[in-house]
């Protein structure tokens, strides 16, 4: 492992090759820790079990972030207003797994970001997606309004882990509703914790919270290491109407990760 200009750790050209530990990563920007190496599934697992994730533009080398502090949802803290759950008792909308997990990637590519040009879903980051999820690895979650796809979100899950990389809405509160669906599912699996990677106001708005970084590794690393087996959620997850989510707060006194 060498050492850019940059003062980064160029990856080994084996996919198995060891990230450098994550407390080396600089603080300007928050959570730079390497580049290069590739995007195989061998080396994303390795990655997300480590509390790294790729993230990088088009003509970018493939940069690897673990930013201080983490974006985390509790599973049992995803927050819709009242006014939305209220909304939702009409919504005839449904939701399911990993029946368009292509599709919801390919929005998620094209939905246009606050302050960003463009989009980090390369090619290659999409195709490196479509084989994790080919492995049982990657999912999604979909909303629909009939055959129409509304919202998603998509991301990856090792053991009882689940490392969200990106949600979209074509219909106002689309990906609110998957989020939430993703949650509840997530919840009563025992799976306590969504990766939310970096803060921004929509997922505050949420109820994502941040969490130092050797705490969120500390849950990862335990999380990552529960057997879980991959495979397709589209029968575990079922599928259900989304003004399921339209009660109160549905785990609103269940327990808490404690830090």
């Amino acid at each position: 492992m060498t050492r850019s200009p940059l003062a980064l750790h160029v990856l080994g050209d084996a996919p198995d090759s060891p990230f450098p530990p994550v407390t080396q990563a600089l603080r300007e920007p928050d959570g730079l820790l390497a580049m290069g190496g590739d995007l195989t599934p061998t080396r994303l697992l390795n990655a997300y079990r480590h509390g790294i994730f790729p993230w990088y533009s088009r003509g970018q080398p493939i940069l690897w972030w673990s930013p201080d502090p983490r974006m985390v949802f509790r599973t049992d803290g995803v927050r819709l207003s009242t006014r939305f759950r209220r909304g939702l008792r009409t919504c005839r909308w449904t939701v399911r797994a990993d029946t368009a997990f292509e599709a919801v990637i390919d929005a998620c590519a094209r939905t246009p970001r606050p302050g960003q040009r463009g989009t980090w879903i390369t090619p290659a980051m999409r195709n490196a997606y479509v084989a994790l999820h080919e492995l049982g690895h990657a999912h999604s979650v979909e909303v629909f309004a009939d055959a129409e796809l509304v919202g998603g979100i998509y991301g990856v899950a090792i053991g009882r882990m689940f490392f969200g990389e990106s949600m979209f809405s074509a219909s106002s509160g689309g990906s609110k509703v998957a989020i939430a669906a993703l949650a509840r599912s997530l919840h009563g699996w025992g799976w306590p914790l969504i990766d939310a990677q970096v803060e921004n106001a929509h997922l505050v708005s949420l109820g994502a919270d941040a969490m130092p970084r050797d705490v969120f590794l500390r849950h990862a690393s335990q999380l990552v290491a529960t057997p879980e087996p991959a495979g397709s959620w589209t029968g575990r997850f079922g599928t259900w109407p989304a003004e399921r989510l339209s009660g109160p707060d549905f785990c609103a006194d269940a327990g808490r990760v404690s830090e």
